[in-house]
């Protein structure tokens, strides 16, 4: 009598486990999961989780967990700002980060021909083209945060150091401060 290869088995289960994840995806993120060699739990909602207090309620972890992904346009140029779900971007900040004369949030256009996602489904990465990623210090407070999968309905974890990583950002300080 033989027995089953568990490794075998095992594999062939994550690699199902993946897959199915990754299909709740939106196709473009999920094809950058797999070119990143990323394994991880894509969450799909039947409620949208458009804005981060959505997300958070739906996930059901603290709204400073979750990842804004947001396109800013510096001096005509697309500029991605990784936001914690509880702080808002100081757009003078960002723009003394770049150097920028002028930096004001992207319309809707913009993101989608930029991303290819729409507002509320951006994700960190994943993008239709390459864009400067400012991150936000803030994001490294917590242990693992939540992003958008490239749907107004999808989402999934991270630790943030290895989210910004993949996304190419840059930490710096960008969020707006008590007054």
């Amino acid at each position: 009598m033989s027995t089953p290869d568990t490794t075998e088995t095992a594999t062939e289960t994550a690699t199902d486990t993946a897959a199915t994840a990754a299909a709740e995806a939106h196709p473009r993120f999920a094809e950058a999961l797999r070119e990143l060699g990323l394994d991880v739990e894509i969450r799909k909602f039947p409620e949208a989780t458009r804005t981060a207090a959505e997300a958070a309620a739906a996930i059901g972890c603290g709204l400073g967990e979750i990842v804004k992904s947001l396109i800013f346009e510096a001096d005509g140029v697309p500029v991605l700002v990784l936001m914690d779900g509880s702080s808002r971007v100081d757009v003078e900040r960002v723009r003394v980060e770049l150097g920028a004369g002028k930096v004001g949030r992207a319309d809707a256009g913009l993101v989608r021909e930029t991303t290819g996602y729409a507002i509320g489904g951006v994700p960190p990465f994943g993008h239709r083209t390459r864009t400067r990623v400012l991150a936000d210090r803030g994001l490294l407070d917590h242990a693992v945060v939540w992003a958008a999968a490239g749907t107004p309905h999808t989402v999934f974890p991270l630790d943030p150091r290895t989210l910004i990583e993949h996304a190419g950002g840059t930490v710096v300080d960008v969020r707006e401060q008590p007054k």
